[in-house]
């Protein structure tokens, strides 16, 4: 069971392997016949397990609480009740949005957004993704153009309806989609300020991989007299069965030759690997990527454009490798992976459940692996017996252990470097980059990315990150056409002293001041005093006092 997986077109796709033959259809369930059409059109008529049992509560708009992860069916679960409840451009709409998704992050966002985009196309239901990390004024266009449909994560969803562009007065639909990553990444102050800002006469619809106590008690506050419905497997009941999970405790050095050996595996479709930190995940992808593996990175730090160039490629093929840090991976809905490596022990079981859920979706089989160092022990121990895998003491592995090849169906006569033979895929540098105007990324490209790109490591750009509009001083001073100015040193009785930057002066004044230099007319120099507490240390007295 899995939701529908969206393909590179926007179109809702069907899932990887088929649907109970006994499961009502959408008709059945009581979906308009527009929306049956529309998921018809994508060869989607039967519900999955999740959307067999909220739809018949959410139709009739009553509150509700999920608990199911991403990868049981739950988009739809939400989405077609909310076509239902709303009026569609040629039904009386105005444009002010009546319905609101709040997701965690961007590419939940993006994700959802297109779906029930394609699930409402024959009614020319408008839906509109709200994010951060992009110019404001495409979404504030859009807005004031009309939408039926929101789907925002919580800032960006605040700073616009701070600054009177957004009207969420009209809303009387409400999804909270993944409520317990929202916790984890502290939106949840946000979302109650979205929460005040509605009308109290909605309809919500909470949905969550786990009901810790702060999620109870915000459903307890906002939702009236829930219906309260399980699927699918949760971060309390494990990941999906139909995931082979294999573990093994590696040293720290040895773990890139091993993944090597892994992304080789007999039958090895699209691979996502997992790090702990933004850092870890660029030298994984570039040393993946300097043999000969078709990879990129995707963090934080990359800007919206360069993250989504990333995921496109990733979904057309043209990289079969994803190394992604735990907030960027959350919500990805990727068909065809069939490898997740945790490359770091994950912190928790839910982080882990969320991780190896990558695979093993919509009824396929998947294999996760998961690396434990020594020194993760106790925190893998506390994971294995709350999940119940039964696998406490993991076996010592390297690139050269026998079970290593018989476990993934590798051929022994691999090596650490992909064969030339073997690097068809056409990688990350086919993949144009869009100018969403939101600034560039902190990290520029991404380690990983250069594959085919004719770009050294030297020619990364450095950029402003997620705000938009900004940019460094080196960039605004090469767009000026001057260059930035360079602190110089000084010498006074044989100790060097730094000095203030030397200020960009035409070459004329330059050359002047030599001659004159040279003709022994250059001028005196000046005595400055140094202030006390101001940045520099001592009394100003004239035997500390510098020359300019």
């Amino acid at each position: 069971m899995s939701e529908q997986i969206q393909g590179t077109t926007g179109q809702v796709l069907a899932p990887t392997a088929p649907v109970r033959p006994e499961a009502p259809t959408f008709a059945a369930l009581g979906a308009r016949p527009e929306t049956v059409e529309a998921l018809a059109a994508a060869g989607i008529t039967r519900a999955f397990a999740i959307q067999e049992y909220a739809l018949p509560i959410a139709l009739r708009g009553s509150d509700l609480i999920g608990q199911a992860p991403t990868g049981t069916g739950k988009t739809l679960g939400f989405g077609v009740p909310l076509l239902e409840r709303v009026f569609a451009p040629g039904e009386g709409s105005d444009g002010v949005p009546q319905a609101l998704v709040v997701v965690p992050t961007r590419e939940l966002g993006i994700q959802v957004a297109k779906d029930l985009a394609a699930a409402g196309r024959t009614r020319g239901v408008r839906v509109l993704p709200i994010y951060g990390g992009v110019a404001y004024e495409p979404q504030i266009e859009a807005l004031r153009k009309g939408v039926e449909i929101l789907v925002g994560t919580p800032g960006r969803l605040l700073d616009l309806a701070k600054q009177k562009h957004l009207r969420l007065d009209r809303v009387h639909a409400l999804v909270l989609d993944e409520a317990d990553r929202m916790l984890d990444l502290g939106f949840l102050d946000d979302v109650e300020k979205i929460l005040a800002m509605l009308p109290e006469d909605r309809q919500t619809m909470l949905f969550s991989a786990t009901m810790p106590d702060p999620i109870v008690a915000l459903s307890r506050r906002f939702l009236r007299h829930p219906v309260t419905i399980h699927a699918g497997h949760t971060a309390e009941t494990g990941p999906s069965p139909q995931t082979q999970q294999l573990v093994y405790r590696t040293h720290s050095m040895n773990k890139i030759e091993i993944v090597a050996r892994i992304l080789q595996a007999e039958g090895r479709g699209l691979t996502m690997i997992f790090t702990r930190t933004k850092r870890a995940a660029d030298r994984v992808a570039e040393d993946l990527d300097f043999r000969g593996f078709a990879v990129a990175a995707v963090h934080g730090d990359l800007g919206q454009g360069a993250r989504e160039r990333a995921l496109r490629a990733f979904r057309a093929g043209k990289i079969d490798i994803l190394v992604a840090t735990d907030v960027a991976a959350r919500g990805l809905d990727v068909t065809g992976v069939t490898h997740v490596v945790n490359y770091d022990c994950p912190e928790d079981q839910d982080t882990y459940t969320h991780r190896i859920g990558r695979t093993g979706r919509a009824g396929a089989t998947g294999v996760a692996v998961t690396f434990v160092d020594w020194d993760d022990m106790p925190r893998w121990r506390i994971i294995d017996k709350t999940l119940g895998l039964e696998m406490p003491e993991p076996p010592e592995t390297y690139h050269t252990s026998p079970h290593l090849y018989t476990d993934l169906d590798i051929s022994r006569d691999v090596t650490g470097t992909l064969p030339t033979a073997e690097r068809t895929r056409a990688g990350l540098a086919a993949e144009v980059e869009e100018d969403l105007g939101g600034g560039r990324s902190r990290r520029g490209e991404g380690r990983g990315s250069r594959r085919g790109d004719g770009r050294g490591r030297g020619e990364r750009r450095r950029g402003g990150g997620d705000a938009p509009g900004t940019e460094t001083p080196a960039e605004a001073s090469t767009e000026e056409g001057t260059r930035t100015p360079r602190r110089r040193r000084r010498r006074r009785a044989g100790e060097v002293v730094a000095g203030e930057p030397t200020a960009v002066v035409p070459a004329e004044a330059t050359e002047s001041v030599a001659t004159s230099a040279a003709e022994g007319d250059a001028p005196k120099p000046r005595r400055r005093r140094r202030r006390r507490g101001g940045g520099g240390s001592g009394t100003g007295t004239p035997a500390e006092a510098t020359a300019d």
